[in-house]
């Protein structure tokens, strides 16, 4: 037996949220609803069709290497330059592109305890060493991870907001947590639910990118654009950051139908609008249902919510499987007595809500709706 780098030596492989045709195949389901793996319910931008099928002509031909025309429209979108942005397959290959550019054997990045996997597996893959800082009531503690930096930091991950608990960190801890960072470590800030976060609490980091050039901003479209198949996320950095990583990046690691979709996406606002009008809507329906069925839930500025059901996660993702609604329990998270579950459309949530009201033993009945919120 050959035998691998022993970097991989307790790497797992990632376990994403349940195909829905995999749970057709167990079951023999013919309704399944999805609500794991934070997707878009609602779709995607009808531009999204049209752009797609026209790109279909070239679909033999490979794509530019850097998305140039994507990366001149977002970047006006944005108010930065085009030379300040990286596309990737997924915001995780930026991840990963990150990682290998700057981590050493022995480098330590520190990260959130409880917060997206794939940090602490490419940081393990280069041969670092992540640093994991305990939760505070599910939020990064900022302060914790200040002092867990020392001269081996050679980077430092915050998920804001966080997966898998929805949470935000503060606006001033963030500012004050930002300027603190020294010069010499990257500061790598993922905002995938970006466009979800709604508190005036929430940090825009954006405007802070030119004075601190050690920073990263991490964004996709695959959340609220709904393109989550096509797999196209993007990295907002300094210049000379974005020319390292295109060192280490497959030539044409974005494929023209992903470019195309993205691109058209831009040009639907309404479609935007429409998705975080909805997404809010039914994370109030939820909210309030928790709320009456007594249930501890994290307050989220995501498209998902984790909430405690006070008893085995795994048993009660089962049962729900059994019902043909697929969410991600939480011992496969951190958080054994917790369930996350992405807000869907409103017949998917009420849905959701009448089999847990079931699975839980709670009496069934409607909540007074609360409209105009």
């Amino acid at each position: 037996m050959i035998h691998t780098r022993p970097q991989l030596e307790g790497i797992s492989i990632y376990s994403p949220g349940k195909p829905i045709e995999e749970l057709q195949r167990e079951k023999g389901l013919s309704k399944i609803i999805k609500m794991a793996s934070n997707e878009n319910p609602f779709g995607c931008s009808r531009l999204v069709e049209e752009a797609i099928r026209k790109e279909m002509q070239e679909i033999t031909r490979y794509p530019e290497t850097t998305s140039p025309a994507l990366a001149v429209k977002l970047a006006a979108r944005l108010g930065i330059s085009d030379n300040q942005l990286i596309f990737g397959n997924g915001s995780d290959e930026v991840i990963r592109l990150l990682t290998r550019s700057y981590i050493n054997e022995g480098d330590e990045v520190v990260m959130a305890g409880i917060t997206f996997p794939r940090y602490k597996t490419n940081v393990l893959i280069e041969g670092g060493i992540p640093v994991e800082v305990g939760m505070k009531h599910g939020a990064h503690d900022l302060e914790g991870m200040l002092s867990a930096i020392t001269t081996k930091t050679k980077m430092v991950f915050v998920c804001n907001p966080n997966n898998p608990t929805g949470t935000i960190v503060q606006r001033q801890a963030l500012l004050d947590f930002i300027e603190q960072i020294p010069s010499g470590v990257l500061l790598v800030m993922d905002e995938a639910y970006y466009e979800y976060a709604e508190s005036e609490e929430y940090l825009e980091t954006l405007p802070m990118l030119d004075a601190h050039s050690n920073m990263v901003i991490l964004r996709t479209f695959s959340k609220v654009y709904g393109l989550a198949a096509l797999r196209i996320g993007y990295g907002i950095m300094h210049p000379e950051i974005v020319h390292q990583l295109r060192k280490v990046k497959d030539p044409f690691n974005v494929n023209r139908l992903a470019e195309a979709a993205a691109s058209a996406s831009l040009d639907d606002e309404v479609f935007l609008i429409e998705t975080i009008a909805k997404n809010l809507e039914g994370r109030r329906y939820l909210s309030r249902h928790f709320k009456d069925m007594d249930l501890y839930f994290f307050d989220t500025q995501t498209n998902f919510i984790m909430v405690d059901v006070g008893c085995s996660s795994k048993i009660v993702y089962e049962e729900l499987l059994n019902a043909g609604i697929i969410i991600r329990p939480g011992h496969l998270l951190g958080y054994p007595t917790m369930i996350r579950v992405t807000i869907g459309q409103q017949d998917e949530n009420e849905a959701f809500i009448r089999v847990l009201r079931k699975i839980l033993n709670l009496e069934v009945f409607p909540v007074k709706e609360e409209r105009g919120e």
